[in-house]
């Protein structure tokens, strides 16, 4: 690859590591072209899996403001660039790994933090946005349902034991 040719493609790394919310690294060695065809469409439209020479991708991460992939982008490695929810990219990758032997995660980076191969296959575990959210949900449901029933059981109590102190009452007269 001549010089201009190598400016433009960390040129346009540089703005992939820019424009994504998570990276994640993986070793392809192995994998046929099909494979490969199917991982980046399970990984979907948001995300683009990449496979680019180790130098030009370190040094496009620097550029970027990333550090910390140096010992990470060593061998034969693809990029998988993910926007929006990188949770479910993850336990695509996940998946995948686990159905073809070849794909190995060798780390990632998400939220400023690096992760090795380890933390970003724990990422995959992690509860995904709408997860969350509809947990979250269900326990300010839950905690408004509480209250109200406490709201409602005091002054039920009071009349019953009115209503019980009137009967006595009644009775003794």
């Amino acid at each position: 690859m001549k010089r201009p040719e190598k400016e433009a493609v960390v040129a346009q790394l540089t703005a992939q590591f820019r424009d994504a919310d998570a990276i994640y690294l993986t070793e392809y060695r192995g994998l046929t072209v099909p494979q490969i065809s199917d991982l980046r469409e399970k990984l979907g439209r948001d995300t683009s899996y990449t496979v680019a020479k180790n130098t030009l991708a370190r040094i496009a991460a620097k550029e970027a403001g990333i550090e910390g992939l140096d010992e990470i982008l060593a061998g034969p490695t693809a990029i998988t660039f993910v926007k929006g929810d990188f949770i479910e990219a993850a336990k695509t990758i996940r998946d995948f790994a686990k159905e073809n032997k070849a794909l190995v995660i060798k780390g990632g980076y998400a939220d400023g933090t690096v992760y090795d191969a380890e933390g970003a296959t724990k990422l995959a575990d992690l509860k995904s946005r709408p997860q969350l959210l509809a947990e979250f949900a269900g326990d300010i449901k839950a905690t408004m349902s509480k209250a109200a029933y406490l709201f409602n059981a005091l002054p039920t109590k009071a009349v019953r034991t009115i209503d019980a102190l009137r009967e006595k009452q009644e009775k003794a007269a």
